[in-house]
């Protein structure tokens, strides 16, 4: 057997224990990943659940609604409520916890089926509130229970010939690129939406973050895609992310980093 053949195995063993099930799924790799092995070995046993809001992107949402209308899933969009939050939208460290407090609270309202979440064993290292959420709510994670990474997440989406998922780069939500305690505010997320899209467009880069910092907003790219920006370029898009934003802030370019908008000391 193929590594992804014994990883597929062990998904196949949690699925069968946990009929049926609901899988929350962001539109990143993970989620969609879990949801269509799982929908293979349980059919009619899995909804698939999508909360869209203004911090998904509208990529990630599409994508969704494709994979369901492509491979037969039963699919819910729903409204999770964080906006209706003010712990979640004042933006503290743990902002993650409010926010998967939220869907998991609305999941359990619509099924009382068995809640999946893609959380890979990566996931397991970081400063993760939501995974906090996740256990307060009973939610398991099928791929953390049969010992699989990202790289193995990836790899079993090739292995299912599903390439775009396999290379797909990851997307936090867009609350992430807020800085710490500056407050959420849908309007700032789908600016940071249109401008990353207009960014992916212009310049194809390996990784882009529009980030909304108490400075101003701050353009992290692949440190290969900044070098090659030309300050023609540079100039013109300028223009085009004040636009999107709607007001005058500086705007800056940098090498991308890794959770930068993320202050942990400001509010440990």
């Amino acid at each position: 057997m193929t590594t992804s053949e014994v990883f597929l195995a062990r998904l196949n063993a949690v699925f069968d224990s946990a009929r049926p099930a609901a899988v929350a799924l962001s539109g990143g790799v993970d989620s969609m990943t879990l949801a269509f092995v799982a929908h293979r070995r349980m059919g009619a046993d899995v909804t698939m659940f999508h909360a869209a809001s203004a911090a998904v992107p509208m990529s990630a949402t599409q994508r969704v609604s494709d994979y369901a209308a492509r491979h037969g899933w039963t699919l819910r969009i729903i409204d999770a409520g964080e906006f209706a939050d003010e712990r979640y939208l004042a933006n503290p460290s743990n902002r993650c916890f409010f926010c998967k407090s939220n869907l998991y609270g609305a999941l359990s309202s619509f099924s009382d089926a068995q809640l999946f979440s893609g959380t890979n064993t990566d996931d397991l290292g970081d400063w993760r509130p939501g995974l906090k959420a996740a256990e307060a709510n009973s939610v398991r994670h099928p791929f953390v229970e049969a010992g699989m990474s990202k790289t193995d997440v990836r790899a079993m989406a090739a292995a299912h010939s599903l390439t775009d998922l396999a290379e797909l780069p990851a997307a936090p939500c867009l609350s992430s690129r807020v800085e710490t305690a500056l407050r959420i505010e849908p309007e700032i997320l789908q600016a940071v939406d249109r401008v990353e899209m207009l960014l992916r467009r212009e310049l194809s880069p390996g990784t882009v973050r529009c980030r909304v910092r108490q400075a101003g907003v701050v353009v992290e790219l692949d440190e290969l895609t900044l070098s090659k920006l030309s300050g023609d370029s540079r100039a013109r898009l300028v223009g085009q992310i004040s636009e999107a934003f709607g007001s005058r802030r500086p705007i800056d370019f940098q090498a991308y980093a890794r959770g930068s908008a993320f202050l942990r000391e400001r509010n440990a």
